[in-house]
């Protein structure tokens, strides 16, 4: 941990120096100068700009991979390329109890390169001499949400980790230990809190403030931040309370919701803001990273046969045909000859499908396409998922008539019947809804951690594993064409999944050995 640190502190926005000699007391140019920063309006937003590059930083590897990663580890995903090297995916996806570092490490190290750029604002920002007071209090909850955003991802992954709210030097890290589930929550509700008494709402805000985070994205967070700790009441309240501001609704047609010409759109309540401008690196990549090998593409992260069926059993054709291409499919919204009987060649891909919410029809790609400038915003938050949300936790407290209206909203989108059922039914129609509006969003895995079954086992413990459902499915039910004789990727993805280690990732390796053991590792692995 020292040594990570050492690193995130020469890795922010600003660049920290110290020394007595004349030469060191100089201005460093080219860079800036943590002494003499914060002292006007600009470079207080230059800091906080920095804030959210920390979100999803500037390269596919650091945290677009792991994200699609982490749904590699459910029924919905595959880790898919069956040409390349695939032992960081299969050790995780596939729960092959190692250690070994790789993309959690990646993840973890920028998670915590991102704390620190918001405690740098926290700290640094109350004290410049800057008049406007709204603004001061805007840039601190900002960078507040931001944190808070932060650790989220760290405790949803990891399970209680260090908590680090100052700009500490190494030295003052010596034996950091981790913090409990429950005191990691505390402190992201605390900065979602903090966040929503000083955040503007959405329409509060200048046309070139678009992307900032909003009084509504920090309750959307607050709920959801409830809804882990199966907090319903309070889940319940926030999310209502956001529901009736009427800042946010759906999309009319569900091809909207991830169109590249639809970013920032009526349903998103805070999503990764990306730039083509080919002259900075500041767009995404996950379109390449999940895309057909036949077309520019990498092929990790292919959705499942197991998925299609859900979609399929539900009568969803509406949500399948904008979630997933298959092998040979004409791509919905992409008039262009190179889209017609698409092409994901069975041998090269385990599913032979793609993900269609990152797909970008060719004529709006920008050039060259293998780069790091593709401007489909990612979305972080979205209505739906709070409508999802608000259902779920109505119909835990017994409100299923509220429940059924919020789920009703969703359904009626996409024209699927009004389900009229309640208690663990409703509860049921809920949770197969999350997977089908939410599918490939990163929120599967999350949801299969939390649930409890009515066997008293967490979802993902009857998802996985030797007798788990995904299991079974592959190596006994499936006649997927593609999936069956694709055996690059093992079919047997899950069966090694154990209740007692494989609800958390493990720490990476790196942190606890570096921390000298006060960093402690997850049971079992």
């Amino acid at each position: 941990m020292k040594n990570i640190f050492k690193i995130l502190l020469l890795s922010g926005t600003l660049t920290l120096f110290s020394g007595c000699s004349d030469f060191l007391e100089r201005p460093v140019l080219g860079q800036e100068n943590l002494d003499t920063y914060f002292q006007n309006e600009e470079e207080c937003l230059k800091q906080v700009a920095g804030c959210y590059q920390g979100i999803f930083w500037d390269g596919w590897w650091q945290i677009q991979a792991p994200t699609v990663g982490f749904d590699m580890c459910t029924d919905d995903l595959w880790m898919g390329n069956t040409t390349q090297s695939q032992s960081d995916w299969i050790r995780m996806s596939h729960y092959g109890n190692s250690k070994t570092d790789g993309p959690l490490s990646n993840y973890w190290q920028y998670r915590y390169k991102g704390i620190l750029r918001c405690n740098i604002v926290i700290e640094k920002v109350p004290e410049a001499p800057i008049k406007d007071e709204d603004l001061r209090k805007r840039m601190i909850a900002e960078a507040k949400f931001i944190r808070a955003y932060q650790y989220f991802e760290l405790v949803k992954n990891f399970g209680g980790v260090p908590v680090v709210l100052g700009m500490l030097m190494p030295n003052e890290l010596d034996g950091i230990t981790r913090k409990s589930v429950e005191e990691t929550y505390a402190q992201i509700e605390q900065d979602l809190k903090d966040a929503i008494a000083d955040l503007p709402a959405k329409s509060e805000y200048a046309a070139k403030d678009l992307g900032r985070a909003t009084r509504g994205a920090a309750m959307g967070y607050l709920g959801k931040v409830y809804l882990y700790q199966d907090k319903y009441s309070e889940a319940e309240k926030i999310l209502g309370e956001l529901i009736d501001t009427q800042e946010y609704d759906l999309c009319p047609d569900f091809k909207d919701v991830w169109s590249i010409t639809n970013n920032n759109n009526v349903e998103s309540l805070f999503e990764v803001q990306y730039s083509s401008d080919i002259s900075y690196s500041l767009g995404g990549r996950l379109s390449v990273f999940t895309g057909s090998r036949d077309d520019d593409g990498w092929s990790w992260g292919q959705p499942t046969s197991n998925l299609e069926k859900a979609f399929l059993d539900a009568g969803d054709g509406e949500r399948l045909k904008w979630t997933i291409i298959k092998h040979g499919d004409d791509v919905p919204g992409d008039d262009t000859e190179k889209a017609k009987n698409y092409v994901i060649s069975p041998s090269k891909h385990k599913s032979a499908r793609i993900n269609r919410k990152f797909y970008i029809p060719h004529n709006l790609r920008p050039e060259p396409y293998d780069a790091d400038h593709i401007d489909l915003n990612y979305r972080l938050l979205r209505f739906a998922d709070v409508l999802l949300m608000y259902a779920e936790a109505a119909n835990e407290l017994g409100h299923d008539s509220e429940a059924r209206k919020a789920l009703k909203r969703v359904r009626d989108r996409v024209s699927l019947p009004e389900i009229t059922s309640s208690g663990k039914t409703l509860r049921d129609a809920i949770r197969l809804e999350r997977r089908l509006e939410l599918a490939l969003e990163n929120q599967r895995l999350y949801d299969l951690r939390r649930w409890t079954d009515d066997n008293g086992k967490k979802a993902l413990c009857n998802v996985m594993g030797p007798n788990g459902t995904f299991v079974k499915y592959n190596l006994y039910e499936s006649t997927d064409e593609y999936e069956t004789t694709n055996q690059k990727e093992n079919s047997n993805k899950g069966i090694t999944f154990q209740e007692n280690r494989d609800l958390l990732f493990p720490i990476p390796n790196t942190e606890v050995l570096l921390s000298g053991g006060s960093i402690t590792q997850n049971p079992n692995f």
